[in-house]
């Protein structure tokens, strides 16, 4: 054994700095919180979003409008979609479920019929809602538009 091969034992150094434990430890009197202010008090505790006193993002921002929260979102499809569905696989009864297969809407989805497109086949229709146009587009084929 040479002096350069010693070295001290496992866990004898980088041991966790202990504050405020007297002058001789190096951080005894203010305990690394520097003087005075809110930051070297106990029990501060920093608000959220605070930007040390600039005005903070959250305040700066405009806000207006109103946000219904009750607020009902529907999923549209046109009747022309209706018509591909039935030249792709010969659909005549047209129901929340057929949509979900076909991939048009998705299980939570509420959907309304739309008028936009030809009809050129009798369908019946089961959906949550329709337009005007859509229902004189499906009677006018003598199919039925049925509300959920």
């Amino acid at each position: 054994m040479k002096l350069h091969n010693l070295k001290p034992s496992a866990g004898a150094i980088n041991r966790e700095k202990r504050i405020g434990r007297g002058e001789g430890s190096g951080h005894g009197g203010t305990s690394t919180r520097g003087h005075k202010g809110a930051q070297s008090r106990s029990g501060y505790s920093r608000k959220l979003g605070f930007e040390g006193g600039q005005m903070p993002l959250q305040r700066r921002l405009p806000k207006f409008g109103f946000n219904n929260i009750n607020r009902v979102e529907y999923k549209a499809i046109n009747i022309s979609a209706l018509q591909a569905l039935h030249e792709k696989n010969g659909a005549t009864e047209i129901t929340v479920e057929t949509l979900i297969e076909s991939g048009l809407i998705s299980k939570n989805d509420r959907v309304k019929i739309l008028g936009n497109g030809v009809l050129s086949v009798k369908m019946n229709v089961t959906a949550h809602a329709f337009s005007k146009a859509a229902i004189a587009a499906i009677e006018a084929q003598e199919g039925t538009a049925t509300k959920i």
